[in-house]
């Protein structure tokens, strides 16, 4: 049960750090106010709407695209090692505390100790409870 329960504890913090380490990005291309393409990783695909500029004119016509692209990028955390000096008195003595109660939680011993198991109930005279009249509810 113990070794089970480290190796679960084990694999969640690794997850943990894992997920709060890592960086992505997600780009999204709009044409217009609908949404054409998402991407994890790589560039979003265009819908192939893009204004084509006329080289023959001299004169440059200036509208505004219909479409757009958006880029969400998710840094993740790059400083792992955080110092145990940086935490606070009440801090530090809540997690020496918590660390030492989670290690003897799950220390068991090598038999089972019944004290009494050489001892015999006493001999039942009467019943007590009927005799008072007392029930528990």
């Amino acid at each position: 049960m113990k070794t089970v329960l480290r190796n679960i504890s084990t694999l969640l913090m690794a997850m943990v750090v894992l997920f709060s380490t890592m960086s992505f990005t997600v780009d999204m291309h709009y044409c217009g106010s609908e949404l054409v393409d998402v991407a994890f990783l790589k560039p979003a695909k265009d819908c192939g709407m893009e204004m084509q500029n006329d080289t023959t004119s001299t004169e440059k016509i200036s509208k505004s695209h219909c479409c757009t692209d958006e880029h969400l990028v998710v840094e993740g955390q790059t400083e792992l090692k955080s110092s145990f000096e940086k935490l606070s008195f009440h801090q530090q003595t809540l997690l020496v505390s918590y660390v030492f109660s989670f290690i003897n939680v799950f220390e068991g011993l090598e038999e089972n100790i019944i004290p009494f198991k050489n001892y015999t109930p006493p001999l039942l005279i009467s019943e007590i409870q009927l005799e008072n009249s007392t029930f528990l509810i």
